[in-house]
């Protein structure tokens, strides 16, 4: 699922993961994301990256923020609070959606769950936590629902890879899962049990791979951790910091809030128009979602050579600024430079030739359409 670098204020004191220990034990590396001490790495950003692609990686992704909502109309109040139409959405699925602004803009994306008909589960960036829960708490005015933050009830653990099915499914003490695992369809989940604990598994993750992401209770986190780890032991899995997990996501051609996403930017700007439901009577935003015929639009760049753009950085036609690096990297899985940038409509056309500014010099790149890497099926 999706995540932003928001950070807090200095005055916020930093929040441990109930895996704190664990990384600690391991040798992580520890960063501050959103006001929490999180692992950024445990051993080499590309060994990590290049573990994921080939066989798996086990993330602590506990920072994110959970929310229920229950009611009878709970799906009602979230298709009017959010831009997708999740009153359809059937119990078993998650869908990806967006919390506008009344403007237009993006306060968050975030993934829904149906749990069953009259409940659902929202997760969020960790960033936003306090904005989606003010947003959605104050739009319930006039709906039989209600909003309740659980963040703190749980763990989130990732597993992600080709040999992520083949590992869960070797973990010992994972019991009661109410579909097979290789049944278990994409953005589906299914409930399990840990060592007595609830367990929800869903195929859903932030990597460009397959791959589950595992909602337990914050004091079974440890003990699930370290039983995944043991099961894939033998299968290539390594614990993975949130470098590789940055890389990763912008090789998929995923946005991540505060780079790609923002209140400023409106959805169709970000390739995002497809979350929209407009045919939907209101939602908030509705009236403000189309962007204008100006307004800058989200392409891939590729670069040959060494020296990556990054976020910042200007992109230039001839001696016009006509754009921005929003995340760029050095692909460790294609071997050169990429970036993601908003540009202008009329640079936009795969194919056209632009340069980066890099630190003072002009690094010639080509506009590509995204993703840039799709794993094979």
């Amino acid at each position: 699922m999706p995540d932003n670098d928001q950070s807090p204020t200095l005055a916020d004191a930093p929040r441990h993961s109930p895996l704190y220990d664990v990384h600690s034990a391991l040798g992580a590396t520890f960063t501050d994301f959103a006001g929490w001490q999180m692992p950024v790495r445990y051993s080499s950003d590309l060994a990590e990256h290049k573990a994921v692609r080939e066989a798996a990686g086990i993330f602590d992704i506990s920072h994110m923020a959970e929310f229920t909502v229950t009611g009878a109309e709970a799906g009602d109040f979230l298709d009017y609070a959010l831009a997708g139409r999740l009153s359809a959405l059937k119990v078993g699925r998650a869908k990806y959606s967006l919390l506008l602004t009344e403007h237009g803009g993006v306060i968050d994306d975030v993934i829904v769950y149906r749990l069953n008909d009259a409940e659902y589960l929202i997760i969020s960036n960790a960033g936003n936590r306090d904005a989606v829960s003010t947003t959605l708490s104050t739009r319930t005015s006039g709906f039989d629902a209600a909003v309740a933050d659980v963040s703190d009830n749980y763990a989130l653990i990732a597993v992600q890879g080709p040999r992520a099915e083949e590992i869960l499914a070797a973990t010992a003490d994972i019991t009661d899962l109410g579909v097979p695992w290789h049944e278990q369809k994409y953005f589906a989940w299914a409930n399990a049990s840990f060592r007595g604990s609830p367990l929800l598994l869903a195929r859903t993750g932030y990597t460009g791979e397959d791959g589950f992401e595992l909602l337990v209770a914050a004091d079974a986190a440890a003990d699930l951790w370290n039983a995944v780890s043991e099961a894939g032991e033998s299968h290539g899995l390594v614990p993975a910091g949130l470098a590789a997990r940055d890389s990763l996501r912008l090789e998929a051609g995923m946005p991540l809030y505060g780079h790609e996403l923002s209140r400023d930017t409106k959805p169709a700007q970000a390739g995002l128009g497809r979350v929209v439901v407009t045919a939907k009577d209101a939602f908030v935003g509705k009236d403000a979602v189309t962007p204008d015929d100006d307004a800058r639009v989200l392409v891939g760049l590729v670069s040959e050579g060494r020296r990556a753009g990054r976020a910042g950085y200007t992109v230039l036609a001839g001696d016009s600024e006509v754009g921005a690096v929003t995340s760029g990297i050095l692909s460790p899985t294609l071997g050169h430079p990429i970036a993601m940038a908003f540009v202008d409509r009329a640079q936009a056309e795969p194919g056209t030739a632009l340069d980066i500014e890099v630190r003072g010099k002009r690094i010639p790149a080509t506009v590509t359409t995204l993703p840039f890497y799709s794993r094979k099926k």
